[in-house]
């Protein structure tokens, strides 16, 4: 397929609104890809099917993959400008952007294609005569997908240049229109309105096959690439044939908060669990070694793990953190003996006393001098759920089995009483955390004083019938703290500091996420996520602070203004804040009264910040 004729299909995509006009639109682009499938025999014709379904989201990898283009925003800027003429620098493209507000719009304000030379054919070139002309037709689906996955490839000395080389090649061979998603995409900015609600609808509508079906396919496999290609060539008996992997992570099942009253009523009864101030985690573990047929992604190392380890460890949003966090690797290869999938809680202490989440950021952010890190920041692992053992997928499992096959599994048995008469303190040495089934108000709230007593956060509420669902955020998982409620917001914009701090970043604008995840309780993908501005953030932070800060958030800034910096979404700050107050300031309709800095969530991506929605109830219930 022509790159063209996707841009083209992205492009109505954006001009409707209504999710039904949508999902049809994604269903006929499928449809299209479907119907010029690869030929039984033809190794050289494209299949691409499993790209669009990534690249309608503003993916170019499957979800699971923890591989990225790492390109920041001022690599496109120069390719978009070396593309443009001699005339264009980066520092035109990005006044363009301050003043338009979108990547797609300026690089399609541009004639491209008349830029020759040894960056035209970007890495994948083929020295045809055409390329380089701005035909239409030169760009297609599967070449924009190989120079990607060829980009994200390139690192080490050199690797900036080459990859503006890559990418001017492909701006070089553009449309105008082509140019708007291809910019988009590259800088994960699709925003066309397609969600994974959508694309999954659409799949199943392509290729006549049960919504339910395309579900469960995308909660074992995290890859809508590769669901859309067994739905199109296997159907049904296909998506039901999927099962999770070893060695390739899934989206984590989420809570909402709740209460005990909210679970007895509900529930009958409820198990209850510690809620720890820790990093959530998946391990993967195979004695054997963790090899799996993914395609071409994984042969890359795209899901990290490699057919060398043992154990691989993936942090909430699928990032691969094995090489941090070695203790984990060493105790889950002496406790286990048979292939896993766990989900548990990291935890940061000093002499077994819990240490503050960022002291457990401090660890995962850490990728030299790792054994030093280790001496000066101690990590527990509390595993509470298993999602595969020993061949069986436990997905649809009750919870309390799920933890019964976990217990059996690391031979230490439970990190605690299992009996819901004791409330003694989790002992970190068998790794699972102790988990209580009770139907009294006072008996759950003595194992909530005693997680508190221990120095956690509170305690989690879980129908014990409940099955695990990947990615989910329903009401089969409560989450009660007692504490002060914090707001997990996108960091989209920022100022320069004044004095000594005229060389860091020193306020922080904050915004919450406008939309409710796609489809009710789905998480959002992010690709099409908007937010909304609701305060700044300056006080909390120390000097040394604001130096990683400034840091992490250089390769995310999209242009500057003076003193004011426009930030594209990709950081999220945990901010503590006194009251929530109306206020027509912020696009939002809200500020924080009082914000405070407590610290980056590097396991949250922009799409699991805290909603607008959300804040709209807790200043109701204020």
């Amino acid at each position: 397929m022509e790159f063209g004729e996707f841009a083209a299909a992205a492009a109505e995509v954006e001009s409707l609104s209504a999710d039904t006009e949508i999902t049809e639109r994604v269903t006929a682009l499928f449809e299209t890809a479907g119907e010029a499938r690869r030929a039984p025999g033809d190794e050289t014709a494209s299949d691409d099917l499993p790209v669009l379904a990534r690249f309608v989201q503003g993916r170019v990898f499957p979800a699971w993959s923890s591989r990225t283009l790492d390109v920041g925003p001022n690599y496109c800027y120069e390719a978009i400008a070396r593309a443009a003429g001699t005339n264009v620098s980066a520092a035109d493209v990005e006044r363009r952007l301050a003043d338009v507000g979108d990547i797609g719009a300026v690089a399609a304000s541009y004639d491209f294609g008349g830029q020759r030379g040894l960056g035209a054919f970007a890495s994948g070139g083929d020295g045809r005569d055409d390329v380089g002309d701005g035909g239409t037709n030169d760009l297609t689906v599967a070449e924009v997908a190989d120079e990607l996955d060829g980009l994200a490839a390139v690192e080490g000395s050199g690797s900036q240049g080459t990859k503006i080389d890559v990418l001017f090649g492909l701006f070089n061979r553009a449309s105008s229109e082509e140019a708007r998603y291809l910019a988009r995409l590259v800088l994960s900015e699709m925003r066309i309105g397609v969600g994974e609600g959508t694309v999954r609808d659409a799949v199943a509508a392509a290729f006549d096959v049960p919504v339910a079906a395309v579900e469960r396919a995308l909660q074992v496999s995290n890859d809508y690439g590769e669901v859309a290609r067994v739905a199109r060539d296997e159907g049904e008996a296909g998506l039901d044939a999927m099962d999770l992997e070893v060695g390739r992570p899934v989206q984590a099942m989420l809570a909402q908060a709740g209460t005990v009253t909210d679970a007895l009523d509900d529930w009958g009864e409820a198990a209850v669990e510690w809620k720890y101030d820790g990093a959530r985690v998946q391990v993967h573990h195979d004695p054997d070694g963790l090899d799996w047929d993914a395609g071409d992604d994984a042969a890359a190392g795209a899901g990290g793990a490699t057919d060398d380890r043992e154990v691989a460890v993936f942090s909430r949003n699928m990032e691969d953190v094995t090489d941090a966090l070695p203790e984990v690797v060493e105790f889950v290869r002496e406790r286990l003996d048979a292939p896993a999938i766990l989900d548990g809680e990291v935890v940061a202490t000093d002499d077994g006393d819990p240490l503050p989440f960022q002291e457990v950021l401090r660890r995962f952010r850490r990728k030299h001098d790792v054994e030093r890190a280790r001496e000066e920041v101690e990590l527990d692992l509390y595993v509470f759920d298993c999602l595969h053992a020993g061949g069986d997928d436990l997905l649809g499992d009750p919870v309390t089995d799920r933890h019964a096959r976990l217990e059996s599994l690391l031979a230490g048995g439970s990190a605690g009483p299992a009996g819901a008469d004791s409330t003694d303190p989790t002992d970190p040495s068998s790794g699972v955390s102790a988990l209580w089934v009770a139907d009294d108000a006072e008996e759950i709230a003595d194992v909530e004083a005693a997680a508190l007593d221990a120095g956690h956060e509170g305690i989690m509420l879980k129908d014990p019938e409940s099955t695990y669902s990947p990615g989910r955020r329903g009401k089969n998982w409560l989450k009660r703290k007692p504490d002060v409620e914090t707001l997990d917001l996108v960091v989209t914009g920022a100022e320069w500091g004044e004095g000594r701090r005229a060389n860091v970043l020193g306020t922080f604008l904050l915004s919450a996420r406008a939309d409710e995840p796609d489809g009710g309780e789905d998480r959002a993908s992010g690709g099409g996520t908007e937010f909304e501005t609701i305060g700044k953030v300056a006080t909390g932070v120390t000097d040394e602070q604001l130096d990683d800060l400034t840091d992490l958030l250089d390769p995310h800034v999209r242009s500057q203004d003076g003193q004011s910096v426009d930030v594209e979404p990709a950081v999220v700050f945990e901010v503590g804040y006194e009251e929530i107050q109306a206020s027509p300031t912020y696009s939002s309709g809200y500020a924080l009264r009082f914000p405070r800095f407590l610290g980056v969530r590097s396991d949250k991506d922009p799409a699991d910040a805290d909603s607008l929605a959300r804040v709209e109830r807790l200043a109701e219930m204020q």
